[in-house]
């Protein structure tokens, strides 16, 4: 018998279901391999080696999304932002990726994806009450971001 149950636990075996679903029926759709995600990570570490902040991502379906980007506050405003993401947009480039989104909210770096050629497709007030998500995407192929 199937039936609908809310689950507030992270359960990996529940995940690899939904998204082997998906990923099938996504597949059948636009071709074999178009959904196959490639983790990339761009870490920064510390002098012993520890990871103190990085970009995480993954590509799939012909894009990079930046899933988590973090620079600790003494790391910022000395180009490790900007030498980290321009990494990760020259790996996704090598890789067939034609463009790279992510997400961001107004109380954090909205202008400098901006300044790194970063356009908002999308937003989303009051998320979190009184701020703004913003998702920004950018072409790597020289195409334009949006249709004229």
């Amino acid at each position: 018998m199937t039936r609908v149950a809310l689950e507030d636990q992270a359960v990996p075996a529940t995940r690899d279901a939904v998204w082997e679903g998906l990923r099938a029926f996504n597949e059948a759709q636009s071709g074999p391999g178009s959904f196959a995600s490639t983790p990339l990570n761009v870490v920064l570490r510390d002098e012993s080696g520890a990871p103190v902040g990085g970009l995480i991502g993954r590509s799939y379906s012909g894009w990079l999304y930046v899933e988590l980007f973090h620079l600790p506050e003494a790391q910022r405003r000395a180009g490790l932002g900007r030498e980290m993401l321009s990494m990760a947009e020259r790996e996704a480039a090598a890789r067939g990726c034609i463009g790279v989104r992510l997400e961001t909210y107004s109380f954090q770096a909205p202008g400098f994806y901006a300044r790194m050629g970063y356009t908002v497709v999308g937003r989303l007030d009051d998320c979190p009450p009184g701020h703004t998500r913003f998702s920004l995407a950018k072409r790597l192929d020289g195409a334009p971001l949006e249709a004229p």
